[in-house]
């Protein structure tokens, strides 16, 4: 393995993690609050959510987006082609909601509270939840797949990649 697809590959798990924990988090605390901060000051705590998440979050989605086509080309052995294809499946299912339903909806909260519009962002989300709770398990899973190719040699203390069988 090259010292870059060990790095992507790192970089990879250690998007997908933060992303994980980062919409769990937000689907069951950060969302569902919104609905009580009140009215008269909504319009500027929704312009403060969106700058602020998007400092937090921006980073790291990209790192995600990036890492998954670089194992495309450069990945550990033992990570296979459709893995990596549904993981960047699952990565333009994530974009896509982003990007075509919650940020939208993001922008008419930033207009005026609506409780409609809170309750179907904090619904629509659970799909974005989803899709990355799986994308945790499928990264979960090519590591153990790394791994299950790793053994310590017993002489030199050192880690080697064992043959397919």
């Amino acid at each position: 393995m090259t010292e870059f697809a060990k790095w992507s590959f790192l970089l990879q798990i250690a998007a997908t993690f933060a992303m994980v924990g980062l919409i769990w988090f937000v689907q069951i605390v950060h969302y569902p609050l919104f609905s009580r901060v009140g009215r008269d000051n909504f319009r500027r705590y929704e312009m403060d959510h969106q700058r602020l998440v998007a400092w937090v979050v921006a980073p790291v989605m990209l790192t995600e987006l990036i890492t998954a086509i670089i194992l495309l080309w450069s990945r550990p052995l033992g990570i296979s082609d459709i893995s990596v294809w549904l993981g960047i499946l699952l990565l333009a299912a994530i974009w896509l909601i982003t990007y075509g339903v919650q940020v939208p909806q993001h922008a008419t909260l930033v207009l005026a509270y609506d409780a409609d519009v809170q309750r179907r962002l904090v619904k629509c989300n659970w799909f974005r939840t989803a899709a990355w709770s799986a994308r945790g398990f499928l990264v979960l899973w090519m590591v153990c797949q790394v791994f299950s190719l790793v053994t310590l040699h017993p002489v030199t203390s050192k880690l080697t990649a064992t043959a397919l069988p």
